[in-house]
């Protein structure tokens, strides 16, 4: 492969940052006194403000600004790294709301840390949900031509997800649910954002990015953490 096709592969991950309708769609479920405080985790390149399309979603629906927690890491640092750094946040805004759990919504590469924080950091007692938004769980081809060592780990066989998938991939208490795109080009193969045990959501031809954007996958996000 070119230099110039190895970057352009590697761009391929980026969460690119883009602006987007903040309304959501009507639904009686909205925020109530059993709504958790929501941390989204973003994923490899990406920052806090990918996220503000769905998080202004939220508000709309009646979540306070202080259960948002749009969170930002080094995207380059090992997702094992990121995931001792999400126990940290975690149980800041469990402190500053008062709240007994959280539910985690991330895209793409931060579904990795986020499940190994449930998994190995004993997280799954601290999360009520937990959401994947095209997350390569069982790895992608695209991160081949990328050499960070989040993104080494996001390769297909990488011993991280093999320890990250022995065993129950869905473990503890918490609820998981994934969605993933068929017209993903970042995510190769589609089959692995799909956790079993979890609830595994087909969208419509979404690309990688817009799997945060869209209203639909707002409200169906919405819907399932809120239960």
């Amino acid at each position: 492969m070119t230099a110039v096709a190895a970057v352009a592969a590697a761009g391929a991950l980026l969460a690119v940052q883009t602006s987007g309708p903040a309304q959501a769609l009507s639904s009686s479920s909205t925020f109530n006194s059993a709504s958790n405080p929501v941390l989204f985790v973003h994923g490899y390149t990406g920052d806090a403000s990918n996220w503000n399309t769905m998080a202004d979603r939220f508000r709309t629906d009646g979540w306070p600004s202080a259960y948002l927690d749009q969170w930002s890491y080094d995207w380059r640092q090992s997702n094992t790294t990121t995931a001792q750094q999400l126990s940290a946040e975690v149980d800041r805004l469990l402190a500053a709301t008062g709240a007994t759990k959280v539910d985690i919504v991330s895209h793409s590469m931060g579904g990795l840390s986020s499940r190994s924080y449930l998994k190995n950091l004993g997280g799954t007692t601290k999360v009520d949900a937990w959401v994947s938004l095209g997350g390569p769980n069982h790895g992608t081809d695209s991160a081949n031509s990328c050499f960070d060592t989040s993104c080494t780990e996001m390769r297909i066989g990488s011993s991280f997800l093999t320890a990250l998938n022995s065993g129950d991939e869905t473990p503890g208490s918490p609820r998981y649910a994934t969605w993933w795109s068929p017209c993903d080009t970042v995510i190769n193969p589609d089959s692995s954002v799909s956790l079993s045990g979890a609830a595994n959501t087909k969208t419509a031809c979404l690309s990688h990015t817009a799997l945060f954007m869209d209203a639909t996958v707002y409200a169906q996000t919405r819907d399932m953490i809120n239960t």
